[in-house]
């Protein structure tokens, strides 16, 4: 490996050219967390991995038909009717993450130390939208979910704490309206428990996705550089100020479990009955332990009033013709190497599950769903079924 210059991980200057279209909502609204408690460590990074190029099929030879999910009538003709083209792995890392984001971000983006995999959210805003129709992220990033929706021809909204990246993602949206993209894409400042007092009236059930991803701890892989006389360096790793308590990445795995269940309450209002959220979620290892992250965020999901439709895999490697191409980053494969040389036969992790949730069809539905989630048991059995520790909200967050 070359030796190079350590990058100054100093936040670049903000981006807010005049004539900008997209919105300037810059007022903050944190919770404050007591809990000290750290978040558990990574070492698996969700950020340098693929997804930007057009989905592609997988035969039917080597992926089976998706499985029905509603058990509802009129949704299941819909579905058989979807069942020639939809599959439930997505391959979503034909390209590198270079190549997926090259023209349609700025360069700041690189830094994000957990970007979205712009194909994934492509992927889903084309299966469970229309052109028109609304998407929504609360913890947007760099505005991946709000960049892809806006080129295929959707109106966005979007949430991000950290100012630094709610210019970033304003910044890509402008990139975009320079392109020619003319719908709206508007980025709003704040904490995303407290949604309601962050997106607009207007949005009050209109939108038709969300399309989002919770943060994986105070600290991912980022990326490396190498020094002479001090070995590999790490850069732009961090989720902000890891003193931040009002930081969801920076407050302990419970507690962050019990904020993304909050959050998801809290998004249902904003969608239209029969709406849907995808979220990208991966697994990740704790001393060599597999931790099931993805069935933690389930159980978020049923906490929140969400009912369950599929679980998907998109895939962090190229699918080629016998075989997938992982794309890990080099602190994942060092990981695994040094795992296989103390006797652990680990593999690569080559996919996220995309899981995938919607909201009541009626009024009533959405009546009778909250109150099998009261009864006594109901709720508590779901969480704690995968040890996961989420604690009820007060009351009122709920939807």
């Amino acid at each position: 490996m070359t030796s190079a210059p350590i990058p100054n991980p100093a936040q670049p200057a903000h981006h807010r050219p005049e004539g900008t279209p997209v919105a300037d909502d810059r007022t903050p609204h944190a919770l404050p967390d007591t809990s000290a408690t750290p978040a558990p460590p990574s070492a698996d990074n969700p950020a340098d991995n693929p997804a930007d190029d057009p989905a592609q099929r997988v035969q039917r030879t080597v992926i089976g038909a998706p499985r029905g999910t509603t058990g509802i009538a009129s949704e299941r003709a819909a579905d058989d009717a979807a069942r020639d083209t939809a599959v439930s792995v997505w391959t979503t890392a034909q390209t590198s993450p270079a190549a997926q984001r090259k023209g349609r971000y700025v360069a700041d983006s690189t830094a994000h130390p957990a970007k979205m995999l712009p194909t994934v959210a492509a992927h889903a805003i084309a299966h469970y939208t229309q052109p028109g129709d609304l998407v929504l992220d609360p913890m947007c990033g760099i505005g991946t979910t709000l960049v892809e929706a806006v080129h295929a021809g959707r109106r966005a909204a979007g949430i991000e704490y950290e100012p630094h990246w709610v210019d970033v993602a304003r910044a890509n949206l402008l990139l975009a309206h320079h392109a020619g993209v003319t719908h709206e894409g508007r980025v709003f400042h704040g904490d995303a428990r407290q949604i309601a007092a962050l997106l607009p009236p207007e949005y009050l059930g209109q939108a038709a996705l969300v399309v989002t991803s919770p943060p994986y701890g105070p600290s991912t892989h980022g990326q490396v550089a190498v020094a002479p006389g001090k070995g590999i360096q790490k850069y732009h790793h961090l989720y902000g100020n890891t003193l931040d308590r009002g930081n969801l990445a920076n407050i302990g795995h419970h507690r962050l479990l019990s904020g993304f269940t909050r959050i998801l309450a809290g998004l249902v209002p904003f969608l239209r009955p029969g709406g849907h959220i995808a979220i990208t979620i991966r697994p990740w290892r704790e001393h060599a332990e597999l931790i099931d992250l993805p069935s933690q965020i389930r159980a978020c999901g049923l906490h929140a009033g969400l009912i369950p439709v599929e679980r998907c895999v998109a895939l962090l490697a190229r699918a080629a013709e016998h075989d997938l191409v992982p794309r890990g980053s080099f602190f994942q494969r060092d990981f695994i190497r040094k795992q296989r040389e103390a006797g652990l036969p680990l593999h690569l992790i080559a996919h996220e599950d995309v899981l995938v949730f919607r909201t009541p069809l009626t009024p009533q539905s959405s009546r009778e769903l909250k109150c099998s989630q009261h009864e006594p048991g109901v709720a508590t059995r779901s969480l704690s079924r995968v040890g996961s520790g989420v604690c009820a909200e007060p009351e009122g967050v709920a939807a």
